[in-house]
């Protein structure tokens, strides 16, 4: 079965594709086989549904704060709320986010989900810096469409030979280079030093020093892409797929639920490896 991670963007572009790193993993190993780039939601979500088999680990949320729910009498089982919130255009999600937010005393204007302070996430909720309440909106549905199965919170009747994981890069990318920074989209702050960091986040995953006890393996030509990517894409969608890794190598040892804790919230969903 193939392995997939994925880099995402809600807004994609020539320039800013979502970035989708191919590969397979088998005794501890990962490798690394190449990177598909769509510049368009459509394209991405025509990829997923044509591709027959995957487990991916893809870097955007899929549930909101269940607190975040039962304030705004939203519906509270997680298929109907998706069907819901995708159905609102995304300037009233942001204006009824913010007036939710404003009701709310300093220090806790933002609902989270209880996978949040674990994986160090940013809530779902948020709409700007990083825009993941709208990165929700546009890949949940298309992974839908695209047939995939999402443990713990749909599954479909015919089976799983499309899994969808969350995943989030910035979890694993903290564990090897601490709060570095690796990446910039800002021109300005596309520095050497990001690039320093990049390389030492790509060696360590070489030499599998993570938690996770995997190692990554990949053609020379692919380790200059991914430190030459000052924007970080690359490299978080590998960071994905080492997660997705860890998730199909639990499911293998540990039985269903792909390394997900067994009493997870069926509405707000678990970044793997969290």
């Amino acid at each position: 079965m193939r392995l997939i991670g994925c880099d995402f963007s809600s807004a994609p572009t020539a320039r800013k594709p979502i970035v989708v790193a191919l590969g397979a993993s088998g005794d501890g190993v990962v490798e690394l086989h190449g990177f598909e780039c769509f510049p368009s939601l459509d394209a991405w979500g025509r990829w997923l549904a044509e591709t027959p088999q995957w487990v991916g680990a893809f870097d955007f949320p899929f549930g909101l704060p269940r607190e975040l729910v039962v304030e705004l009498g939203w519906p509270s089982e997680w298929k109907p709320l998706i069907e819901h919130y995708t159905a609102i255009e995304r300037a009233r999600i942001r204006d009824t986010f913010a007036a939710f937010c404003a009701a709310r005393p300093a220090g806790g204007k933002f609902a989270h989900r209880a996978t949040d302070r674990p994986a160090g996430s940013s809530p779902s909720m948020k709409w700007v810096n990083p825009p993941v309440a709208f990165m929700l909106h546009a890949g949940v549905p298309r992974l839908i469409e695209a047939g995939a199965s999402l443990p713990g919170l749909h599954v479909r009747a015919e089976g799983g030979s499309r899994i969808a994981l969350e995943g989030y890069p910035g979890l694993l990318a903290r564990e090897l280079v601490g709060r570095r920074s690796y990446k910039s989209d800002q021109a300005a702050s596309q520095s050497a030093a990001r690039r320093w960091v990049r390389s030492e986040l790509l060696a360590a995953l070489e030499r599998g020093s993570s938690r996770l006890g995997l190692r990554l393996v990949l053609p020379e030509g692919l380790r200059d892409r991914m430190v030459d990517d000052a924007k970080g894409d690359f490299i978080d969608a590998v960071l994905c797929l080492m997660q997705a890794a860890w998730g199909v190598a639990r499911h293998a040892s540990a039985g269903p639920g792909y390394g997900l804790p067994p009493d997870i919230d069926p509405l707000e969903g678990w970044i793997v490896t969290a």
